[in-house]
């Protein structure tokens, strides 16, 4: 008569990665098939936060990152107003909202350094949160201390990023900077140009400087956009003037485009 045996151990099939639950399988999670998954995480986590803290509305500053607060020539007064333009908007545009209502128009950067920086310590000012849209880049930017620690996000792909700077802006204002900025400004330009977008304003800061960087009569005079497309954006020279060119495009605190 056969003699039972002990049954073989199951060892290995605890071990195996195909038997990890799919939610706890970072490697499944961070492969190339999951990168769908990832996307609507990305967009997922943030929205979730956001709806959490009745953000209904935001106005978008983007500036370069390499900027410092009382910087030499007229990157401090760069700095200066920026910091000024994230109290007024905070102030008078609706983050405030003590109630159990939508807050609007709060201050959304994309978390860096610099002039986002600026903007995010001028809601702080005054008491007001403010968002930072940060991005894992290969040399690490960290956030900055002046955004709101529950609204600071980190993105892998820029194109979430940028969906969400997009998807709640009533405006959008552009400082001084580099390819960041001019990618966020040429994303919502575009936006504005097809009518994918609500009519949301488009200030810029220091027209002299905007108009050194970009050949805007350039562009006109190739026939590379038309001459009423410069009708899509306005500038301004200090903080009260991009509060004021807000207003006259049609903003109203606490409203949702």
């Amino acid at each position: 008569m056969a003699q039972p045996t002990d049954p073989p151990s199951n060892a290995a099939h605890l071990a195996s990665p195909s038997y990890r639950l799919a939610a706890l399988d970072q490697d499944f999670l961070l492969g190339e098939s999951m990168r769908g998954v990832r996307f609507l995480l990305e967009f997922a986590k943030a929205d979730e936060a956001l709806k959490a803290w009745g953000v209904r509305s935001t106005v978008v500053v983007f500036g370069s990152a390499r900027v410092r607060d009382g910087g030499a020539g007229g990157q401090g007064r760069w700095y200066d107003e920026a910091r000024a333009f994230g109290r007024i908007v905070s102030e008078r545009g609706g983050a405030l909202n003590p109630g159990p209502g939508p807050r609007d128009n709060v201050i959304a950067t994309g978390g860096g350094p610099g002039l986002m920086e600026a903007a995010n310590r001028g809601a702080a000012d005054v008491g007001a949160p403010s968002i930072g849209f940060n991005i894992t880049l290969p040399h690490e930017q960290e956030p900055n201390p002046w955004s709101t620690p529950d609204l600071t996000f980190r993105f892998h792909y820029f194109a979430m990023r940028k969906m969400h700077l997009a998807m709640r802006a009533n405006a959008l204002v552009a400082f001084p900077g580099g390819f960041g900025t001019l990618d966020e400004l040429f994303e919502i330009l575009t936006l504005r140009q097809t009518d994918k977008s609500p009519p949301i304003p488009i200030v810029l800061f220091d027209e002299a400087y905007w108009r050194s960087v970009i050949g805007f009569d350039a562009l006109i005079e190739h026939g590379m956009i038309a001459a009423e497309d410069m009708a899509l954006l306005r500038f301004a020279e200090d903080a009260e003037g991009l509060w004021a060119q807000l207003l006259a495009c049609g903003l109203r605190p606490g409203e949702r485009v």
